[in-house]
């Protein structure tokens, strides 16, 4: 008699987390609704204060998505055609898409195979690269990849050298630690998602700015709100609807009061996938005194490995997987104008090419996270 079929692996399991809480939150959208400010409502400002208790940052600026929280910081910094501002290849459009609007240069940088974030090394290049062409370098962009802060010590002693700013992509990592630091108080300005996927995600679109600026934050929540001055109808800047919504703030305050415990067992997952599949597979690697948040956990298959095969095997046994990212932003057709450093971006590709992202939540549980690990083992 045969055995009836397993279910699928979560491969982000959100209703594992909202059994956990869904009291909590339901009572929290309850209230909002009991009060009728769904816009700018009472929630907006707790959730900024323990953000910004959180973090560390002096200041934190909800807002409507990560993407809206790049672009916001981009405008306050009046980025503008004819100069440029870096960011790597090797990670989601957003990062490159709000210079693009902004109708500055993008110019690529290589990445780190170990960390999978900026190479300093290529990011030097960029930027001679970029003077060359008579581009005006402003601002850098590296993003935490998959969790991982990036090498922010050089990233700053260069941009300091060069007289640049540097806003860091942390939609993927807030919640992780580089050398005691928290993500949040690391450069000029920190724009992280809240994109339910993320380690701290909303139930809807949702991202935040944190700085030590005050002038910078008050230019943000100007810009957030149609770029208003006194009052909505005093508009002193060019802005946009950045908001974020007060039902979603209120999830987040109540997501926010597990993270925490969340990251603690997101790294005790982390350490024991790669306990399982050491000696078959090579995983990922965090820099001696940093702490990932692990949004993804992404390991390199061996060259020549059949990437879509080894999916193919894995679905078949109920494993989901995720390629992060099949093709790299300087190879994208709305990209292919911009500026690459060096005239390529051999890491970039390389990567590109034998990444996987396995299932990673915090509540996968240990019996789940054997069965991903041998289907994996299986299939290669």
């Amino acid at each position: 008699m045969s055995s009836a079929p397993r279910e699928p692996v979560r491969f982000v399991d959100l209703a594992a987390q909202q059994a956990r809480i869904r009291d909590r939150v339901d009572a929290a959208v309850k209230r909002v609704f009991d009060h009728g400010q769904y816009i700018m409502g009472p929630e907006v400002a707790e959730l900024e204060a323990q953000l910004s208790a959180h973090c560390g940052a002096a200041h934190a600026i909800a807002c409507s998505s990560g993407t809206d929280a790049l672009a916001m910081v981009l405008m306050a910094k009046d980025v503008r055609p004819g100069q440029a501002i870096f960011c790597p290849a090797f990670t989601f459009v957003a990062t490159a898409e709000v210079v693009a609007w902004l109708g500055a240069h993008v110019w690529f940088v290589d990445v780190d195979a170990d960390t999978f974030n900026m190479d300093p090394t290529s990011l030097e290049v960029a930027i001679a690269a970029a003077r060359a062409a008579g581009h005006a370098p402003v601002g850098i962009i590296p993003v935490d990849l998959f969790g991982i802060p990036a090498d922010y010590d050089r990233i700053s002693q260069i941009a300091a050298r060069e007289g640049l700013w540097v806003l860091g992509d942390a939609a993927q990592s807030y919640g992780a630690r580089y050398h005691n630091r928290q993500v949040g108080t690391l450069a000029m300005a920190t724009a992280t998602s809240f994109f339910p996927a993320k380690p701290l995600g909303a139930y809807g679109d949702g991202g935040a700015v944190f700085t030590d600026d005050a002038e910078l934050a008050a230019t943000l929540r100007s810009i957030l709100f149609h770029g208003k001055g006194a009052n909505q109808y005093d508009n002193v800047r060019v802005g946009m609807t950045g908001r974020i919504d007060t039902v979603q703030a209120a999830i987040l305050i109540e997501k926010l009061a597990i993270f925490d415990d969340e990251i603690e067992a997101r790294n005790r997952i982390a350490s024991r996938y790669s306990d399982l599949l050491k000696g078959h597979i090579a995983t990922p690697k965090v820099p001696a005194g940093l702490q990932s948040v692990w949004a993804q956990y992404t390991v390199k298959l061996p060259e020549g490995a059949d990437r879509a095969a080894i999916q193919a095997h894995m679905k078949d046994l109920g494993v989901p997987t995720a390629v992060y990212y099949p093709k790299p932003l300087h190879r994208q057709d709305a990209y292919s104008h911009h500026g690459v450093a060096g005239g390529e971006l051999p890491v970039t590709d390389m990567l590109s090419a034998c990444v996987l992202s396995l299932p990673m939540h915090p509540y996968l549980d240990e019996e789940t996270q054997d069965r991903v690990a041998d289907a994996l083992i299986s299939a290669m």
